[in-house]
């Protein structure tokens, strides 16, 4: 909003909740199959729903695109923890020590914290398991909004003015306000990465009434996220594949009972404890090499917005309608879809300038 202005920005960002609702609707008719009610396969995942509308081509494809991008959020996620702990510190620091204070703290000591709680919370097993962890994280959603508003809004009573400007912030040169409103473009992209999650969250729900109805509703009220939620579908695609290459493995197999005081009984299994700990701890390593928030974001909503928010849930809607070449309709989701990619490119372009110079500066 900063880089935009209060117009542009709040336009931008009506767009992309727009795009995103549209292919919200899109994914949740996308769930059975060949009916979007009725049909007898379920399409348990967002890869297993394209794989099953355009092919085991794209298919592949999408399994690339899609743990790349759940990858990225881990990254992503890494850094917000640990910026937002600094920013507390910070506080903190300033209401006891003055204003005047040298209340300066450095990140890495964050994200290792947040690295060795991610890696016990990656042992959930798969979504079923997840539900006290979304209450709490919807809980938390709306707490960390509702103080973000009370702070911001004492913040203007305070200054007496609402700062801000209608052609963002001024730089010295156009070309970095070019690369600068790009940034900002792949930022607000990266907010809104709901397709990728949305089918499985589908499969978690009872019919009736029809899964892709429910979804919908739901759609309408509220997109809530977390680490744990965007690392689970990738959790279950390795978990999956490894189980069915090695089906005698007790490694990978093999699940062991553990009871920890005042915590309810968990199924430990060996191949999860190592490779979601190698996962977690990966992510935490590229997110303390490029500790750079906006940059980071930038590059992954490019990366993420197109393929997984546009391309995919398109073209599977176009396969399920049976809409023909050139007709009016298949006009319009074509050049929606093209209008997408060209923002795309140019929010891409952009954030991996930003990313690079910020790591070379």
């Amino acid at each position: 909003m900063a880089q935009l202005g209060w117009i542009a920005g709040s336009l931008v960002m009506l767009f992309f909740a727009f795009i995103t609702f549209v292919s919200a609707f899109l994914l949740c008719d996308c769930y059975r199959s060949p009916d979007p009610e009725s049909g007898p396969k379920r399409n348990r995942s967002y890869i297993q729903a394209v794989q099953t509308y355009l092919g085991e081509r794209s298919g592949w494809l999408c399994i690339l695109v899609v743990q790349i991008s759940l990858y990225g959020t881990g990254i992503a996620y890494t850094i917000t923890s640990a910026t937002s702990m600094r920013a507390i510190q910070k506080s903190n620091c300033y209401h006891k020590y003055g204003h005047d204070a040298a209340c300066e703290f450095g990140d890495i000591s964050y994200m290792l914290l947040f690295g060795v709680v991610q890696i016990v919370m990656s042992q959930i097993p798969d979504f079923h398991n997840m539900e006290w962890l979304s209450i709490v994280a919807a809980i938390m959603s709306f707490t960390y909004a509702f103080i973000g508003f009370a702070l911001g809004f004492a913040k203007v009573i305070g200054d007496g003015v609402i700062k801000g400007s209608i052609g963002g912030v001024p730089v010295s040169t156009t070309a970095q306000k070019v690369w600068l409103v790009s940034q900002a473009l792949g930022d607000i992209a990266f907010a809104y990465p709901y397709s990728i999650i949305l089918i499985e969250i589908q499969d978690t729900l009872k019919s009736p009434p029809p899964e892709n109805e429910t979804m919908k509703k739901a759609s309408t009220i509220a997109i809530f996220g977390g680490y744990q939620v965007y690392c689970q579908p990738l959790f279950a695609v390795v978990d999956k594949w490894f189980a069915e290459k090695f089906p005698t493995c007790g490694f990978v197999n093999n699940e062991y009972p553990l009871k920890l005081p005042l915590l309810p009984a968990l199924r430990l299994n060996l191949f999860r404890l190592c490779f979601r700990t190698v996962y977690v701890a990966s992510t935490t390593g590229i997110a303390m090499i490029f500790p750079y928030f906006n940059q980071v974001l930038g590059v992954l909503g490019a990366l993420n917005f197109w393929p997984l928010s546009i391309y995919f849930p398109v073209e599977m809607y176009i396969v399920q309608k049976n809409i023909g070449a050139w007709t009016k309709k298949w006009v319009v989701f074509r050049t929606f879809s093209i209008l997408c990619l060209i923002v795309t490119m140019f929010t891409l372009v952009g954030s991996f300038e930003g990313l690079i110079t910020a790591k070379l500066s």
